[in-house]
This record gives structure tokens, sequence and C-alpha cells, in this order.
């Protein structure tokens, strides 16, 4: 029980992190999480912090101690995406619309998961000293949508290994994804944000 305890604190000490203002999508608040919590509806206390953090930018700290509170609470996707989230707000975010090539063009014939465990390479613009694509790799979170498979349209989330090296793109580029060759998607920026430290 002492693990599940420290999962409560931290939930607690998350929710001292939001503004009382900040509000979900779906028009809850801080004090809905502050009854909740009151109540001791702590997955429903979490739930509702990763739905206002989502919408209202929240700092790294916030999503490292939910991240750490639903990991103890066994709960694993959740653990993923307050992981992943923390990232985003330590190193910015870049959404895009990627479609994958069909099955019958691309190498892919299955779909794949999309909790940000696939890695592939990306073309971003970036060219080696002989003129070839410089790939670079970035995890990839498919938002909406717990699969993308070959010939699928979907929003997506991008983690590059060194974000350094994405700085320099801006709304509407177009990158590739690119498991082999041929090329296995075509991804075009729909939002770059900076880091929220």
């Amino acid at each position: 029980m002492r693990g599940m305890d420290d999962a409560f604190k931290l939930i607690r000490q998350a929710v001292d992190l939001l503004p009382a203002d900040a509000t979900a999508e779906n028009g809850q608040t801080v004090a809905d999480v502050r009854e909740e919590i009151r109540i001791t509806e702590w997955e429903m206390a979490l739930d509702l912090l990763i739905e206002i953090g989502d919408v209202h930018p929240a700092p790294i700290a916030f999503w490292e101690l939910l991240a750490e509170a639903s990991r103890q609470m066994y709960l694993d996707g959740d653990s993923r995406w307050c992981a992943w989230r923390a990232w985003e707000a330590q190193h910015g975010t870049i959404r895009a619309t990627l479609t994958l090539e069909a099955a019958d063009v691309g190498r892919r014939k299955t779909p794949f998961s999309g909790d940000g465990r696939l890695r592939p390479l990306w073309d971003i613009g970036a060219r080696t000293a002989d003129g070839h694509p410089d790939l670079h790799v970035a995890r990839l979170w498919v938002e909406f949508t717990p699969t993308l498979g070959p010939g699928e349209t979907a929003s997506v989330r991008l983690a590059p290994l060194q974000p350094e090296n994405w700085r320099h793109l801006k709304l509407g580029d177009l990158i590739t994804m690119n498991e082999a060759q041929p090329v296995a998607g075509l991804a075009e920026i729909i939002e770059l944000l900076p880091a929220r430290g």
C-alpha cells in the first residue's frame, strides 16, 4: 500500500502546479480534481489532471509527477503518455499529419502501435557532405488512435533524439518517414511549440 500512498501524494502535488482557472476541454476544472481527491477517486483525479494538462500548458514537474503516480498505480498507458508530455515540456512539441504509403507501394504491410515506441528515421531536409539525405531518429506517438497502418493518415507527435537538429522546421514543411527504402510515409508539420521548462 505504500506505493499507492506515494501515488496519491504525487497527484496532490501535481494539482498544486496548475493555476486555479485551468480547465479541460470538457469544462472540468482544478476544483473538480480537488473534489475527486477529496472523495478518494484517485484514477478519476489522474484522468482529469491529464485532460487539463493536455489543454493548459503545464510544467515538466507536473508531467513527471503524473508519470510516476500512474506508474505506481499500474496504469502503463497513462504513465507512457505523461512521460511523453514531460519530454515535450522540456524540448518542445512537434505535431504533424502523417500519411503512410499504401501496402502495395511501401515496405510496411501491417499497422504499428502508436504509443511512442516506434523510432523511425526522418528526412527533415538536412544533407550529408556528399549530398545524401541526413536522416534523424524521432519517436512517434499517434494521436486519437491506438495503431496506424499502411495507407492511413493520422495526427502524430514526434520526439526527436536530437531536438536541436529539428529547430529549422516551420509550419507546412514536409518531411518523410523512413523505416527502410522506399519512403514509408509523408508528414506535414502542423504545430511547433517551444519548450516550457
